[in-house]
């Protein structure tokens, strides 16, 4: 007979959007960088804010409020960009999701986390892994593989693409 371990930790990154607090589990987490400005791409989908370059890498940047139906992501102090990997029927994608602002690191253990609620919630609970308690404070924790579907994820490799395609076509050529 197999028993689990009820008391195994996983290490979380929290950030903001609006006033809630999200989670995303560490693993899927590359870096985390300043706002900077993307380059929109005709055609992206809306939530799609462009593209950045990181470090010779064309990653696609979404506005994480805008995916879950809240207003645009306003530029503050506090800003960023968490690069991400999102999996989805075998295909992994790297992008960067604007968030309000980053909070933490934190371990939680597997006991601390309840199952997403069936009714109540403003997103579909098929994003959600589960409600966090930490502090009394409730956290939403995001199945990230499962906020975008692989039409959206092709939608924004597509745009990823062509404007690398752009860009080598606008560059001068060198001899």
């Amino acid at each position: 007979m197999e028993t689990t371990n009820t008391n195994e930790t996983v290490q979380y990154l929290t950030f903001s959007l609006d006033e809630e607090v999200f989670a995303i589990d560490v693993a899927k987490v590359r870096e985390i960088l300043d706002y900077t400005s993307a380059m929109r791409v005709p055609g992206a989908p809306d939530f799609m804010r462009g593209i950045v370059n990181v470090r010779g890498n064309v990653i696609p940047v979404v506005d994480m409020r805008l995916k879950f139906g809240m207003s645009k992501t306003e530029r503050t102090v506090n800003t960023c960009i968490v690069v991400m990997e999102v999996d989805v029927e075998s295909e992994t994608t790297v992008l960067g999701a604007l968030v309000d602002s980053v909070q933490e690191v934190f371990e939680l253990e597997h006991g601390h986390v309840e199952p997403p609620p069936k009714m109540g919630t403003r997103w579909r609970t098929q994003f959600i892994k589960g409600i966090g308690k930490r502090n009394d404070q409730l956290i939403i924790i995001l199945d990230i593989d499962m906020v975008f579907s692989l039409n959206e994820l092709t939608q924004l490799e597509r745009s990823r693409l062509a404007s690398k395609a752009t860009a080598s076509e606008e560059a001068p050529a060198t001899t």
